[in-house]
């Protein structure tokens, strides 16, 4: 694809951040998700008031991924303590990555990726690190084909159900 823009969330975006945030999960989760966990998540997650909070947070940055003036990705990363789970502060969390269904496979995701890792090595990180659910094989090809390894795994709630994300690593200096 030629002319992806990766663009900076701002605040007066939220609208647009909360349009491609429910509409990427809902299209990567919803076939293994009940309604009810799904509507929940949706709501809360990509809440107005939780996306003003999280675009205020100084180590947590949102980035569009732009063709032709349409958003059809996006990437969030943490830091610091803002991080969800390891709370390090020589390392970077790639918390999202989704991309429209109808862009699987034209390298949007990577171009993110890339993004976040340019980051990363901008702010001298030892390593990136991230959780991906183990019934998303697509997304695990796709890290581990960057590089990264499995180190963990972890719990992640959707409504009440408790699922399994697999932890994983990459090291960014030795």
């Amino acid at each position: 694809m030629k002319d992806i823009q990766v663009k900076k969330v701002t605040l007066n975006e939220i609208e647009d951040l909360q349009e491609i945030g429910r509409q990427t999960f809902y299209e990567t989760f919803s076939s293994d998700n009940s309604k009810e966990n799904m509507q929940e998540y949706l709501e809360k997650g990509f809440s107005p008031e939780k996306l003003r909070s999280e675009l205020s947070d100084k180590n947590s940055e949102f980035y569009f991924a732009i063709l032709e003036d349409k958003i059809f990705g996006y990437l969030k990363i943490n830091f610091g303590e803002t991080q969800t789970e390891i709370k390090d502060e020589h390392s970077l969390e790639i918390e999202r990555i989704y991309v429209l269904k109808e862009f699987h496979g034209k390298k949007v995701g990577q171009k993110l990726y890339e993004k976040a890792i340019k980051i990363a090595k901008q702010k001298d990180v030892d390593y990136v690190w991230l959780g991906v659910w183990e019934k998303n094989p697509r997304a695990i090809r796709f890290y581990e084909k960057n590089g990264f390894e499995e180190f963990d795994k972890h719990i992640f709630k959707l409504g009440d159900d408790e699922q399994t994300d697999i932890m994983m690593k990459l090291q960014l200096k030795k």
